[in-house]
């Protein structure tokens, strides 16, 4: 991690945990705003005004972070806007790196070679982890937020007309339903299934897996009585959050993150909306497979041979 701008030690998946010994997630740094007029946002500076060509995003196929705001981008059309450099899935003893891997791309922009060089160019005395998804601002130099759920958001209406407004991922009239949905959601199984895997103790590791499991069966019951998506016929940005974790689950978190008492693919409803969700315009090319399990294999911690599965076969893959 940096330490006052300077790399002070090997990447190392967990940096905190509580006093169960569970994971404790970092806290994201850089919360300003895209704006339509550049007005200040919900936090953070004003000055970053909604134009076209002047933000890039910064993101990795493996982290279902980076993945919901690349989501985001595909849905609002913002494609030809919002430049992105795509890191390679392995994590190396630096973290995340530019480079050559199919799918991945060099940093052509700043001519960084590590995530954590686009972070001290933003702050030189910055401190904490090199994190993705970053939404770098051209004409300034410096990161505009690191909080995918912002980015999300911004995306969503941040960037006025140049964003497509036939889908609404946060609709005024389902806005409490949607952040009711996200609070739920995140800490049981968005981050649940990240306190099973990086859990230090066993009883960390079994109450994050009994509420991996627990969410699970409940939104099992809520789609399989509704649907296809979380609040209805449309698709909202909780239906992002939950997708994002779902693609995953039977690729690395039922193995690598202990998250073993069933398969996403022994949910029939589960199964159905996971299809819903990939059947959306871009959807399924934010999707890479490859990168998640080299990815997520990649991690020493977890998987010190740092052999991926072959397996297991998906029916969406």
């Amino acid at each position: 991690m940096l330490v006052d701008g300077k790399w002070v030690e090997n990447w190392q998946p967990v940096q905190a945990t509580d006093t169960k010994g569970g994971f404790v997630r970092q806290v994201s740094s850089f919360r300003s705003w895209v704006t339509p007029d550049g007005a200040p946002g919900p936090s953070g500076e004003g000055g970053f005004k909604a134009e076209s060509g002047r933000y890039h995003l910064y993101v990795a196929l493996i982290c279902p972070w980076a993945s919901r705001t690349l989501i985001a981008r595909k849905l609002k059309g913002l494609e030809a806007a919002v430049s992105i450099s795509i890191v390679e899935p392995a994590l190396t003893d630096q973290g995340w790196r530019f480079g050559h891997y199919p799918g991945a791309n060099e940093d052509t922009l700043n001519g960084a070679t590590y995530m954590h060089e686009i972070y001290t160019s933003a702050d030189p005395h910055f401190t904490g982890r090199a994190t993705v998804p970053v939404l770098w601002d051209k004409e300034r130099g410096t990161i505009v937020n690191n909080e995918s759920a912002d980015i999300v958001r911004m995306f969503n209406s941040g960037f006025g007309r140049l964003a497509h407004h036939a889908i609404d991922l946060y609709p005024e009239a389902l806005r409490g339903e949607i952040d009711a949905l996200n609070a739920f959601i995140y800490p049981r199984l968005n981050n649940g299934v990240y306190r099973a895997g990086f859990a230090t103790t066993q009883l960390a590791y079994e109450e994050a897996f009994a509420e991996v499991f627990g969410m699970l069966d409940e939104l099992e019951a809520r789609l399989a009585a509704g649907g296809p998506f979380l609040t209805g016929d449309a698709v909202t940005e909780a239906d992002i959050r939950l997708f994002v974790t779902l693609v995953r689950f039977d690729a690395a978190y039922n193995g690598l993150f202990k998250c073993n008492l069933r398969r996403l693919v022994d949910y029939r409803a589960l199964s159905a909306y996971l299809e819903h969700m990939l059947a959306l315009p871009g959807v399924r090319e934010t999707v890479s497979l490859d990168h998640i399990k080299r990815g997520y294999y990649s991690i020493r911690a977890l998987n010190p041979t740092g052999i991926v599965p072959a397996g297991p076969e998906l029916g969406w893959a």
